[in-house]
């Protein structure tokens, strides 16, 4: 939406008035006199998984009659900041013992919020935004499986992933004619 505040973020109505001046996720947003729309992102983890990363926002758009996607870092874990020259958070140094599969619990967060505005807005470019909330990296199913039976994991599949969360996308219909 377009009056998306940053002190919400420690209001315990903060998703109360997002609802209530934005769109929610899946639909249309209007353009409004050449003003950016903000998004309030929120992430909560899983208690049962890997802490959290960091926050995404895709961006796909066409230009030249060409489509294109953008990946934005919105929030960022253990107190990092998100750099503005390239969009993307430093690395957390989280890490995952092969040995044991076993991960870092000194880094990630258990929760994740900010408001974002795309720095590369255009008005009269129609876009879609999507949100995707990154986990620290945990063991890929086969390099527990290949733990659990005393053998080496497959040499053809990554040993880690990533696990990862997205939204429905917002859908900016840019400046009207």
């Amino acid at each position: 939406g377009y009056d998306i505040q940053s002190d919400w973020l420690d209001q315990t109505d903060m998703a109360r008035k997002a609802y209530d001046s934005s769109v929610a996720m899946g639909s249309d947003l209007s353009p409004r006199e050449n003003q950016a729309p903000k998004f309030l992102v929120w992430a909560v983890r899983d208690p049962l998984a890997a802490p959290l990363q960091r926050i995404q926002i895709i961006k796909g758009f066409v230009k030249n009659g060409e489509h294109h996607e953008m990946v934005y870092d919105a929030a960022c874990s253990d107190g990092l900041g998100v750099d503005p020259a390239t969009n993307r958070c430093p690395d957390n140094g989280a890490s995952v013992n092969l040995s044991d599969c076993s991960i870092s619990g000194d880094v990630g967060a258990a929760e994740l919020k900010n408001v974002w505005t795309d720095p590369d807005f255009d008005p009269a470019q129609e876009a879609f935004y999507y949100v995707r909330v990154l986990e620290n990296p945990t063991c890929r199913w086969s390099t527990w499986d290949a733990l659990r039976a005393g053998v080496e994991p497959r040499s053809d599949l990554a040993k880690t992933i990533q696990e990862r969360a997205w939204s429905s996308p917002i859908w900016y219909r840019g400046k009207e004619s």
